[in-house]
Formats: C-alpha cells, structure tokens, sequence
C-alpha cells in the first residue's frame, strides 16, 4: 500500500506543478506596451494564472535586438592561408602559357585552377594525404593548357605537389 501512496504522491504534485508552471510569455517590446491581437486575447484567456513574480523575471529579460555576427575561427584563417599558398605554387611558372590563352580558355583556365585549389585544400585536411591524387588533380588542370608538352606537364605537377607538401607541413 505504501507503495501506490507514494505513486499517487507523485501523480499528485506532478499536477500541481503543471498548475504552477506558467506558459511561455509572448515576447512584447521594450517600452512593455502590449498590442492585444484577437488571436492572443482568446490565448490569455485559456492560459491559467500565474504569480507575477515569474511573469517580471520573463518580461524584463533583454531581447537581442540585433543577430549575432559570426567571428572568424583560426581555422578558416588557416585554410585561407594555405589556399593563397597553394594558389601561388600552382600559378608559379605558367604566366607565359596563360597569356598566349585566349579569353574563354583562361576564364576556363582560372576557374579550373580555383577548383583544384580547393580540392588540394581539402585533400591536405585528411589523416592520410595521397601524393598520386594531388599529382593527379594538378596534371588535369595543366591538360587544360593548349599544345603542351606530356612530359613536361607530368613533371611540373609532380615539382607543384612536392611544393605543396613542404607548404603543408610548415604551415
């Protein structure tokens, strides 16, 4: 019996504290001039009475007027560094080849090259980086350049990723 008394005990002041638990507040402005609309007049009125004790606490809260601005974390600043970096690696030595380009195939050159930077970037942020996939990223975005050289290709994605890696672990 003692048991179902302690149950009922429960039950019990489980409903008082839903009585006493007061529903959320609407947010009301500053200067606490509230603007009854019909939908909120018929809300209070199913809404049980609460001490006010509780309802000032909720009222005189601040209210973020503005939202909140995003901070730069370290991180994205090192990104941003090594991206410039790789950029500059990738770029090294092949002004003469995108100047003999025309305009559609350095637009196609250029953006090419933004996208392999940015997947070396996110290759070097792996545990385990494959030399071979960034040395493969780089021969595709040099392919792009027109009557070159196999060979020579080959050889300056493989001096570009060695760059690469240096720059990586100093960073």
């Amino acid at each position: 019996m003692s048991g179902w008394r302690h149950y009922s005990l429960i039950m019990s002041s489980e409903n008082k504290l839903e009585q006493i638990i007061p529903a959320a507040p609407e947010q009301a402005p500053l200067d606490n001039k509230v603007e009854h609309a019909p939908e909120a007049s018929m809300e209070r009125q199913e809404t049980p009475k609460t001490d006010k004790a509780s309802e000032q606490i909720k009222v005189n809260m601040p209210i973020p007027k503005a939202p909140v601005k995003n901070t730069v974390l370290p991180v994205d600043d090192f990104h941003r560094r090594r991206a410039a970096a790789i950029d500059d690696i990738l770029e090294d030595g092949l002004d003469k080849f995108f100047l003999q380009m025309n305009p559609q195939e350095q637009k196609k050159f250029k953006e090419e090259g933004e996208k392999t930077v940015f997947k070396i970037n996110q290759l070097l942020d792996k545990a385990k980086v494959s030399m071979s996939k960034i040395i493969s990223l780089i021969k595709d975005w040099l392919n792009l350049i027109p009557k070159t050289n196999r060979y020579f290709l080959e050889q300056e994605a493989k001096i570009k990723a060695d760059k690469i890696f240096k720059i990586n672990k100093s960073l």
